[in-house]
Order: C-alpha cells, then structure tokens, then sequence
C-alpha cells in the first residue's frame, strides 16, 4: 500500500471515519423531539460542522459516514445535499433503521453495522456527533499516524464527581491503557475517556467479535473496556476544550464559548 508524509509521519493512503448520530437525545427534549441533536446549531451553524471542522486536518480520511436512525435520516440527507457539499470530507448518511429508544442498536452495535454494511476495512477514526473541541485534532492524528495501536482520547474533567457520569480511567508512563471503568461509584483520578477512538485496519475484527459474543453494544467505552485487555491500547490528551453536549446548559456554554472565540478570533 502506497504511504502519504504528513507533517514527519508515514500514514495510510486509506482511512475511513463514523460520526455517530443516532441517538435520540431525551434528555434535550423539546428541542431534540424534532431535530437531532447534531444538527442543532452551535455559534450559527449545526453541531456536526464543528465535528467535522476539528477532524478536518486529518487529510487521510477519504470517507465519513454519518450513522443515524430513521427518524431523523431524511434530515441528515438534506444536510448532506445542502451544507454538507462543503464539508471537508465527502459524507454518507447511514440509516440503522431504528426508531425509537426501545429498538435502538446501540453505539457500538452501529459502528458493527456501519462496518458490516459499507465495508469498512480501513483505518478508523470514531467520533461521537455531540461532542465539540474548542481546537483542531491535528495532534490527534500525528499521535495516530505513527502507532498501529487502537488509541483513545481522553480528558481531565477535574471533577471527582462528574467522573462518575463517564469512566475512570489509568495509563502507564506511556500513554497505554492499565484500567478502564465505565461509570465507576468510586473514582480515584478526573482523567476520562471520550467518544473519540482510532481503530487500526487490523482490529476491526475485534469490533466483530465483540458484538458476536453478545456484550452490551450501547456506551463505546464499553468496546474499549473489553478491548485493553487483548491488545495494547493507548491514550492521547484533548488539548483546549472539551464539550459533551448532553443538556440544554452545556448546549447553551458552547454556543456561547464558541461565539465569543469566533469574535475574538482566539480558541483556549
């Protein structure tokens, strides 16, 4: 396979990358009733923009496929037909066919699903459509460029508490994954893993066999959970801000923060 030099690492002519949106967002009822919640819009454009704006630096990526549900797929259409002609990547909406909470596939049960029906057998990136950074993941894809290793991103909350809504997480002094704990009662750091993964060509299966076994396919920590055990997986630190839009306030923070740095021209 021919290698392309970025910036001093040899990568992969051939990535591909999921944003995963196809939750139903209840807890932003009303405003999500309606409209999902990646399109929702942040600093006068939809949350998704911002998504793919941070990933932009990531020239590798050929493809993202944008997974949702059926509620909500004939709105991400629209999108891809309209404002998504000039998204940095060319994007395809992938309807899982659920409806409804109580049919749902799961995050993990729809990466499964978006590798089993595109076929995807590239390296993969992975991230979460609500989840917002206040900087450009350049440095995400260097630290992936130069390993073959799964790699999780991860960020210091600060917060003992808020943890508990998220996972625990500890690393050796390399960066690689000693322990993982999804929503833990006691947590002991304010470290956390969030929804951005690398997943390199050769671990794909691993995704497959997870699912086949029959493990929870909802949380995609959970994937990471089961998987640092059977192969080396290491951590890269979000720099700047971090947003995991899950209620009308920290919608409401971010639209705010990132008017004020689109005026100010700075970013933290």
């Amino acid at each position: 396979m021919r290698l392309i030099r970025g910036r001093g690492f040899p990568f992969p002519e051939r990535m591909k990358a999921i944003v995963l949106a196809a939750g139903y967002a209840t807890r932003l009822y009303p405003l999500t009733l309606h409209r999902p919640k990646p399109l929702l819009p942040v600093a006068g454009k939809p949350m998704l923009e911002h998504v793919l704006a941070a990933l932009a630096p990531l020239r590798e990526i050929q493809q993202v496929y944008i997974v949702t549900n059926a509620r909500f797929a004939e709105q991400f259409e629209a999108w891809a037909h309209t404002r998504g002609r000039t998204a940095p990547f060319p994007c395809t909406v992938v309807n899982d066919g659920t409806t409804d909470d109580t049919n749902k596939r799961g995050a993990i049960g729809d990466i499964d699903f978006v590798l089993q029906t595109q076929s995807v057998e590239d390296d993969l990136v992975i991230v979460a459509g609500d989840n917002l950074f206040s900087q450009p993941l350049d440095g995400f894809g260097e630290y992936c460029r130069s390993r073959s290793t799964p790699v999780l991103g991860v960020y210091d909350v600060g917060d003992l508490e808020q943890i508990k809504k998220y996972n625990a997480i500890a690393t050796d002094a390399e960066g690689r994954i000693t322990f993982f704990e999804e929503k833990p009662a006691r947590p002991l750091s304010t470290l956390t893993g969030i929804a951005l993964y690398f997943y390199p060509r050769h671990t794909l299966p691993l995704i497959r066999q997870y699912i086949a076994e029959g493990n929870n396919p909802d949380q995609p920590g959970r994937l990471v959970q089961w998987m640092y055990p059977r192969t080396p997986f290491y951590t890269w630190r979000v720099p700047g801000r971090w947003f995991d839009i899950g209620s009308k306030e920290t919608l409401e923070e971010a639209d705010r923060l990132f008017r004020q740095w689109a005026t100010e021209g700075t970013q933290p």
